[in-house]
């Protein structure tokens, strides 16, 4: 009796503590589809060398430079390195940066992070970001500090509190949260002259970013004659995937296509199923 006594309890912890690591494990790995695909966080965050290629080995340790008319951003260390990183940052605090734009000293990141889409993962895909970004080696990387010649918002709006994502079923619905926590929009929206994206021509793209690959400016992604009118599935597909337009011409960064490669099949249906039913928009004129 005392031995069943003792087994019980024993057994029922190894099975609650098999059942909490593989509800963990399906955590990471959804974080790692997120983080690694239609996030693409590496985008910013790696490191990278000298003609812009990105430092895989040196995982999310930031130092990517932005130098735009209103600041010099540089991307910031998101491994755990306690004192590089985001080592001694609570979960909570981690999820108030990437969904709110407030670090835990209460100071506001600017752009270019994409705060106003950022407000629309889930609260489900933000755990299993979270814990992804938690489960990484940490490197310890001291980035500079980014400088504003623009003033930063006290806040990017009220907080948020719970956000769910909408069900697989509704591919329109399901795709537009998708490019919103892909932040699609914000390079694929034209910007007025204060650096404001303008959303009454939401897609139609025309944005001009200079780089290593030259000067390349972003597609229009509403079915327009200008745009994906003509396009089928599948050359969608390809482009965001593979970097090549209908007619088989590479395109240029800094589009993610390294991660865009590992959105799945389903995923990518709603996503085209979105930008099919967005209002046809002429592309902006590049300026």
């Amino acid at each position: 009796m005392k031995l069943l006594k003792w087994i019980l309890p024993t057994l029922l912890v190894c099975h609650g503590g098999a059942l909490w690591a593989q509800q963990n494990t399906a955590l990471v790995e959804r974080g790692k589809y997120l983080v690694n695909g239609v996030v693409a966080c590496g985008n910013c965050h790696f490191p990278r060398g000298d003609k812009g290629q990105p430092l895989f080995e040196k995982g999310l340790s930031g130092g990517m430079p932005f130098d735009e008319p209103g600041f010099n951003a540089i991307a910031a260390n998101i491994t755990p390195d306690p004192e590089t990183g985001i080592g001694r940052w609570t979960d909570a605090e981690l999820a108030k940066a990437i969904r709110e734009g407030v670090r835990p000293d209460k100071t506001i990141i600017g752009p270019p992070m994409p705060m106003g889409f950022y407000r629309n993962i889930s609260d489900d895909d933000l755990a299993a970001i979270i814990a992804y970004l938690r489960a990484q080696p940490p490197v310890k990387h001291a980035v500079a500090k980014s400088t504003y010649r623009m003033p930063l918002p006290p806040s990017y709006g009220p907080p948020v509190m719970h956000v769910k994502a909408p069900p697989l079923a509704n591919k329109q619905k399901y795709g537009e949260y998708l490019a919103n926590v892909g932040h699609c929009m914000e390079c694929h929206t034209p910007r007025n002259d204060n650096g404001m994206l303008e959303l009454n021509q939401l897609g139609a793209g025309g944005q001009v970013f200079p780089g290593p690959w030259g000067e390349s400016v972003s597609r229009n992604l509403t079915p327009h004659a200008t745009g994906l009118k003509g396009w089928t599935d599948v050359q969608i597909a390809t482009a965001i995937r593979d970097g090549m337009d209908k007619s088989g011409h590479p395109l240029r960064p800094p589009m993610g296509y390294g991660f865009y490669k590992s959105i799945n099949d389903a995923d990518m249906g709603a996503l085209i199923a979105y930008l099919r039913s967005l209002p046809p928009q002429a592309t902006v004129a590049k300026k």
